[in-house]
């Protein structure tokens, strides 16, 4: 295994903890998204980003699945580096899948400049998960597709983008140590430099948001790096630690 320093170890850590915490999300509509076939949906999708999660929890403690659990549940609340938008709370379907959206479409760039690292172990799980990705990212697609066509579902799916736009630029903001694996050639760029792209890719896959009046990234400064946790974030971790809590030392 390629060795991973500290640096990419923080940075690999802010995309676990995205991608669990993503995974968790969906997790959430199983059983109460608007037909059958979104149930199975975002609960397929969820799965595979709670694999990616295990992926690089793995390559930052080993294949021992015990330090996997406490790595992904054991920590306490400050030493997680998820965004604000996998952390914010929300039951509104409109939401949700615009969420996934923002989510997928941003994390498409994580990726193909995760391709680009000069670590082969890391290179190679980018690689693999660009494949999953692409169908995530066609679901969403799929699906605004048909809400966007009709004006009820279009003035839903507008008010939420709007509405998570603040957090969706969130996602652009990296741990502090991005920029010292830039500068040492371990990452081909910081994924800054794509937000100009998404931005054009946001707009053309929401083409009546008044996205003049948001350019506003307000929740970039208040994440502080990913060092400070959303609000909605406690009843998160509460929620996901909650079976763990009744035997600790459990073997599962």
């Amino acid at each position: 295994m390629a060795e991973i320093s500290d640096d990419l170890r923080q940075y690999l850590l802010s995309l676990a903890d995205d991608e669990h915490l993503m995974g968790q999300r969906h997790a959430e509509w199983i059983g109460v998204a608007p037909f059958l076939e979104e149930d199975l949906a975002f609960a397929s999708i969820g799965q595979d980003e709670l694999g990616h999660a295990v992926s690089i929890y793995q390559l930052l403690v080993g294949q021992d699945d015990l330090a996997v659990d406490r790595l992904a549940f054991r920590r306490p609340a400050d030493e997680y580096r998820s965004c604000w938008l996998v952390e914010y709370d929300t039951n509104e379907w409109a939401e949700t899948l615009v969420r996934h959206w923002f989510y997928d479409s941003v994390e498409h760039h994580r990726w193909e400049l995760l391709a680009g690292t000069s670590n082969s172990d890391v290179a190679s799980l980018a690689e693999r998960a660009l494949g999953e990705e692409s169908y995530h990212l066609r679901h969403a697609n799929g699906l605004l597709d048909v809400l966007l066509a009709a004006d009820e579902s279009r003035r839903r799916i507008d008010f939420a983008a709007a509405t998570l736009w603040p957090l969706a630029l969130g996602l652009f903001d990296g741990v502090a140590e991005e920029a010292a694996l830039v500068a040492d050639g371990i990452l081909p760029a910081p994924l800054v430099d794509r937000l100009p792209r998404w931005r054009s890719e946001v707009k053309q896959r929401f083409p009546t948001v008044d996205w003049q009046s948001l350019s506003r990234e307000d929740c970039r400064v208040e994440q502080q790096g990913r060092i400070r946790r959303h609000e909605d974030f406690d009843r998160l971790y509460t929620r996901m630690r909650e079976v763990m809590k009744f035997d600790p030392d459990a073997v599962w």
